[in-house]
């Protein structure tokens, strides 16, 4: 079986509290638009020329399983912050892949998504690849009881 490769990608994230760590990120899911859907945890390699669209262009099919590389972290202490952030890199060439880098941590948003973007640079850097712009989305969020946060890059088609 060949699987067709992805030619579009939206940046998404969520945030949640839940009676349990696994509804928390449950609800993290629905709030980024992606709750209805089987996640399919992929590397983080963005195909060659894929464009980026609003997560209101695509029409995921529920139940569907949908390659994403995502960022999550959840936790159970009052007050506690978590982050998660995405970052795509984008080639100067666009026949060459780009590269998806997630993070995330018990810490600011600014924190995390200042290592993830680092980390972009550095992928590029390793693969003597020219970068053009690193475009990243992140989320946190003050845990009250039981919270989950979510960043996601997902592939779709045109």
């Amino acid at each position: 079986m060949m699987v067709k490769t992805p030619n579009i990608y939206t940046l998404v994230k969520g945030a949640s509290e839940g009676h349990t760590r696994l509804n928390a990120f449950d609800k993290a899911l629905l709030n980024a638009n992606v709750g209805d859907t089987n996640l399919m945890r992929m590397s983080s390699i963005l195909p060659p020329a894929a464009e980026q669209v609003d997560v209101s262009e695509i029409t995921l099919p529920k139940g569907g399983l949908i390659p994403l590389a995502y960022a999550t972290i959840d936790s159970t202490t009052p007050g506690q912050l978590i982050s998660a952030s995405i970052a795509v890199g984008i080639p100067e060439d666009d026949r060459e892949p780009g590269v998806i880098m997630e993070f995330e941590d018990h810490a600011p948003l600014t924190n995390v998504e200042e290592i993830v973007r680092q980390m972009v640079v550095d992928g590029f850097e390793y693969r003597n690849r020219k970068l053009k712009e690193i475009k990243s989305l992140g989320i946190e969020h003050k845990v009250e009881r039981c919270g989950s946060v979510f960043a996601a890059a997902v592939l779709w088609y045109k």
